[in-house]
């Protein structure tokens, strides 16, 4: 099956992908819901597709121009709904196939960003039919604090910090209840940033402050006393290093359409990337629309730049 594209001034047939079945499935409705909402908005037919409850292989793909991805998770970042919409030729948002399974896999991204000589804290990978001793053992060669997360989630799912041995029983099991594989790593002490990416263009950098131990899923989506700052008494050139690094990053792994770099700030203002984010979340509280926003970008332009920029793309391959 193959689909011409049409023309960016012409109102386009979208089918907006959200909600499946991951851990993510709440944050990835409401991202889905508000792109429906703004991309209707602006005069295209739209229909929002719930892969839980809609067998994909049923649907007559030719009603639609193009896919936008807000499937947070597995199945939307690992690559699997993108292999499949390839297969029926079906433009998509956001980062392709092997993009989207090389950020999912904490480690592996790791592995690129050293590769690159982009700084990430250094990390283990875990599995976990390893024994207990082992992973203690790799927890003392890092040193204590150490983060402790699966190899593939997002939002911060399953994620801990570990102080001491004591803790260390615990942040396996949760780690471990998401997925086989999971990554001890250094945990850098500082502040936390992101870096919001549209293409090539590099949107400003935000600090996140939070009253939780670390910006996990109740400080993303839940917790009021979250703040995000574009403000910042920093030394020279520190958040163009950080804006720079959190760049670099998204194009060491290929990223393409909208992409978050989540970065620490450590207490010599050196800057450490811990992930890429390829479908990262389009909620009220997330950072990219509030990135996008602090250039003079309404949601429903940054939602209509994301279609055209995945519709230019189709164009060229």
């Amino acid at each position: 099956m193959t689909m011409s594209s049409p023309s960016l001034l012409d109102p386009t047939r979208i089918a907006v992908l959200a909600g499946g079945d991951s851990a993510e499935r709440p944050v990835s409705l409401e991202s889905g819901t508000q792109v429906a909402v703004a991309l209707e908005s602006r005069g295209h037919q739209v229909r929002l597709i719930d892969p839980q409850h809609t067998e994909l292989s049923s649907i007559d793909w030719h009603e639609f121009d193009v896919a936008f991805l807000a499937l947070h998770g597995t199945f939307g970042e690992d690559g699997g709904i993108q292999a499949l919409l390839e297969t029926w030729g079906v433009p998509y948002t956001g980062s392709g196939v092997a993009t989207s399974r090389l950020a999912f896999s904490k480690s592996a991204a790791k592995e690129k960003f050293l590769q690159a000589s982009i700084p990430t804290p250094a990390y283990v990978l875990i599995h976990e039919s390893d024994r207990a001793s082992a992973i203690e053992l790799q927890v003392r060669k890092l040193g204590y604090p150490v983060v402790v997360k699966p190899d593939a989630q997002g939002s911060s799912i399953g994620v801990s910090i570990v102080h001491s041995p004591e803790q260390l029983p615990q942040a396996l099991a949760c780690c471990f209840h998401y997925g086989r594989f999971g990554i001890l790593e250094r945990a850098v002490v500082g502040t936390e940033w992101t870096v919001c990416l549209l293409d090539e263009e590099t949107l400003p950098v935000i600090e996140i402050e939070s009253q939780r131990a670390f910006f996990d899923y109740q400080a993303k989506y839940v917790d009021q006393r979250t703040q995000h700052r574009f403000e910042f008494d920093l030394p020279r050139g520190v958040v163009d290093e950080i804006a720079q690094t959190g760049a670099r990053a998204a194009e060491c792994v290929g990223t393409r359409g909208i992409a978050r770099v989540d970065v620490r700030l450590d207490k010599f203002f050196q800057p450490w990337v811990l992930e890429v984010n390829t479908i990262p979340g389009l909620t009220p509280h997330s950072l990219v629309p509030l990135a996008a926003a602090r250039v003079g970008m309404s949601f429903g332009e940054l939602c209509e730049r994301t279609i055209q920029s995945c519709l230019v793309t189709s164009e060229s391959r």
